[in-house]
């Protein structure tokens, strides 16, 4: 049964790489397309002049002029990803702000508040650690051999040490942290392009490559081998509750401090995942 799942996931997972390839949107890598930032502040100037001359004094029109060559240095560069279903991602998101604040977030602070920190970061490790596969399998497909055999030993010292992994010896060794790849990342490195903005629901941002590579690392992962399936998406929403019991104050925050709430998990989404690329 499992088996008859993985193959059509595979083949899913196959077909939408193609069509990613096809379409061909934005490469790894590549720049994407850029927002650049104005590039010829004096013709703003000059018009913002002729519009507004009866509010602004010579005097203020001198110091207008004096900082116009504020952006005389290389233009800056934003990385997009095009978002075709904006209107679909922006219901998504909004399903998931209720799901976050009615529900999520008060049952996270409510579970902070009966379980010991001590207990919550045991768990966190627990499951970290029990990632290990899917971050070794991709650092070997990335042709990071080094990354992939400090997982291995931080895994087995963990594992060991730790005490299945429930705590973090290996924190306090440089050489057995490497940075944390996943498949989305391992197709970037492969060249495929991001295909487009994704608000998933319950998830959150994703882009149709993170996502292929998402349904990827869940097979790769113990926790999708438990059995009943039922259990297996238990242990996974555990997981969730208990990370998000870190920090349960940190979305508010974030949305608080936003205009456009969407467009800023959204942009700060796409620039994480670049900037993991890049490492």
């Amino acid at each position: 049964m499992k088996n008859r799942s993985f193959t059509s996931i595979a083949l899913f997972t196959v077909a939408l790489l193609f069509l990613i390839g096809c379409a061909g949107a934005t490469r790894s890598g590549d720049r994407g397309t850029p927002g650049e930032l104005p590039s010829d502040p004096e013709s703003s100037l000059s018009a913002s002049t002729s519009e507004g001359e009866n509010q602004l004094s010579d005097e203020e029109l001198l110091l207008l002029e004096d900082d116009s060559d504020w952006n005389d240095g290389p233009t800056e560069e934003i990385y997009t990803v095009p978002d075709p279903i904006e209107p679909f991602n922006r219901v998504m998101f909004t399903i998931n702000d209720k799901l976050y604040l009615w529900i999520m977030i008060p049952v996270a602070k409510g579970y902070a508040k009966v379980v010991e920190p001590q207990i919550r970061t045991g768990v966190k490790n627990f499951f970290f650690n029990l990632g290990a596969p899917i971050r070794i399998v991709n650092n070997i497909l990335q042709g990071k051999g080094k990354a992939a055999e400090a997982e291995v030993a931080r895994f087995l010292y963990n594992s060991t040490v730790g005490v299945l992994g429930f705590g973090n010896p290996a924190k306090h060794h440089d050489g057995l942290n490497p940075d944390p790849e996943d498949l989305g990342q391992t197709l970037g490195v492969w060249g495929i392009g991001d295909g487009f903005f994704l608000y998933l629901p319950v998830l959150g941002p994703s882009t149709l490559r993170d996502t292929v590579g998402f349904v990827g690392d869940r097979y790769a992962s113990p926790v999708g081998f438990v059995e009943p399936m039922e259990l297996s998406l238990g242990l996974s929403g555990y997981n969730v509750l208990n990370t998000l019991s870190f920090r349960t104050d940190d979305y508010r925050t974030l949305k608080d401090a936003a205009l456009d709430p969407y467009v800023s998990f959204r942009n700060a989404y796409i620039q994480l995942r670049q900037s993991k690329l890049r490492r």
